[in-house]
């Protein structure tokens, strides 16, 4: 995708006066970085409509292509952010605040209660996210797969093709012709072992494995994309690194299901230690950099 630009707008009382830690702005912020946006802006204001709109108006008069907020969508009477957002927006766009509830309702009842809109301000596309982190994360996984068409729509001057075809489940590469095209190569002989990353999906959704959340759904599968040039250029680096000689990576994509494989990092060097830390590396800087994922319910 392209580099588009982004900016992150809290909306708390709590928040504006220093009594409420934000949680929601920075962990929107990390998924947009990730996702491969350049964040450029972030504050937090109070639930005041003007202030909210002017910031929504600044925003877009600097170009900044996506802004998303979070808080003030629910039934409180101090929660006005949809109304501020109406307030400036110039063309609404229903089908992502209708996705965000319906993929919402999939985890919560309580998800039909988020009174969220989405739409357009000159070039600028304008989004609100409940104010829970929990709740931001989700709703902002549900449609970022489908930001960056849209952008690109909002940038070009005709209309985008949205026949383009979402893209489809890749074909497994062989690990034995990996390791047979390794050890043919002229660095062979200075290889002491191979190790092979193998990622699938699985059932037990990130929160209940990460945060020991017992309540959360199982997983039925993933939407998962990456970004080629920020791979390649993190398999560089890993073969920069001290003793490695071979770095291969094979990422899937598209929507995949439980038992699906995510990716595979095949890693050769000299010695064990250089080679196990060389493979965290470069799956480490996949997982964190490189790729979107998005766990369907």
């Amino acid at each position: 995708m392209m580099g588009y630009t982004a900016a992150v707008l809290t909306i708390s009382d709590k928040g504006a006066r220093g009594e409420r830690v934000d949680t929601s702005g920075p962990a929107l912020r990390e998924m947009l970085a990730q996702a491969g946006y350049q964040v450029v802006g972030g504050a937090i204001l109070p639930d005041e409509r003007d202030q909210i709109g002017n910031a929504l108006r600044e925003y877009a008069r600097k170009g900044i292509a996506l802004v998303l907020t979070t808080g003030g969508t629910g039934f409180s009477p101090r929660d006005i952010t949809p109304e501020a957002t109406l307030d400036v927006i110039e063309r609404e766009t229903p089908g992502l605040s209708e996705l965000m509830r319906a993929e919402s309702m999939k985890i919560t009842p309580r998800g039909c209660l988020s009174r969220g809109v989405a739409g357009i301000l000159d070039r600028t596309l304008i989004v609100n996210l409940p104010g829970s982190e929990k709740a931001a994360r989700e709703n902002l996984a549900a449609v970022l797969p489908a930001l960056d068409h849209g952008l690109k729509m909002l940038m070009s001057e005709g209309s985008a093709d949205c026949a383009t075809p979402v893209a489809v489940k890749r074909e497994v590469p062989s690990m034995d012709a990996w390791l047979r095209e390794a050890k043919a190569s002229e660095r062979a002989a200075r290889t002491g072992m191979f190790l092979i990353h193998n990622g699938v999906v699985r059932e037990d959704a990130r929160t209940r494995v990460r945060e020991g959340d017992a309540e959360a759904q199982p997983v039925r599968g993933m939407r998962f994309s990456s970004d080629a040039e920020k791979v390649k250029r993190a398999t560089e680096e890993t073969l920069a690194l001290p003793g490695i000689f071979f770095a291969r990576t094979w990422l899937n994509e598209g929507e995949l299901a439980v038992g699906d494989d995510i990716m595979y990092v095949m890693i050769g060097g000299d010695i064990r230690p250089h080679v196990i830390g060389a493979l965290q590396y470069l799956v480490g800087k996949i997982k964190s950099e490189c790729v979107t994922e998005q766990e369907l319910y």
